[in-house]
């Protein structure tokens, strides 16, 4: 059986995105039990890595351990509609004492997983399989208009 999320905006562009079971079965399972409880997060545009919001994840879903995902289904050259999964520990970059859960929703081509830290893998978990260009239009406003929430869900 197909496991679906579902990502949408308040100005109602959604897209859903179907788990990757087959090749990142950790983190897809556990992103799934994450979102037992539908959130709402803020998503801000990417700054190195091109066509990508990028949002935490929060609290009340921070229900696993997050060193204890595998290297899963790596790429830092997503294609357009793929989910990635990444933690950062805390202090492991230079004044960022805090850690960081990492969702992060590519909309576009020419992705890349770079950032401050140079060529950063990432866990590819799900990808989008429907309504991906209205809701790239909306990620593609973030970066005009500022930071958006966003409510991820489970999709029955």
């Amino acid at each position: 059986m197909t496991k679906q999320i579902s990502l949408t905006f308040p100005n109602g562009a959604r897209a859903i995105a179907d788990l990757n079971l087959s090749n990142a079965p950790v983190t897809a399972q556990t992103i799934w039990d994450a979102l037992e409880t539908p959130v709402e997060v803020l998503a801000v545009h990417a700054a190195f890595a091109g066509p990508e919001i990028m949002t935490g994840l929060p609290e009340s879903a921070q229900t696993f351990d997050p060193e204890s995902i595998p290297v899963e289904n790596q790429t830092c050259f997503p294609a357009a509609g793929d989910l990635l999964w990444y933690y950062q520990a805390p202090n492991q970059m230079k004044n960022m004492s805090e850690d960081l859960w990492e969702i992060g929703v590519f909309y576009g081509d020419g992705g890349r997983i770079f950032g401050p830290l140079g060529w950063t893998p990432c866990n590819i978990f799900a990808s989008i399989t429907e309504g991906l260009d209205e809701f790239a239009a909306a990620c593609g406003n973030t970066r005009i208009d500022g930071a958006k929430t966003i409510t991820i869900a489970r999709v029955s």
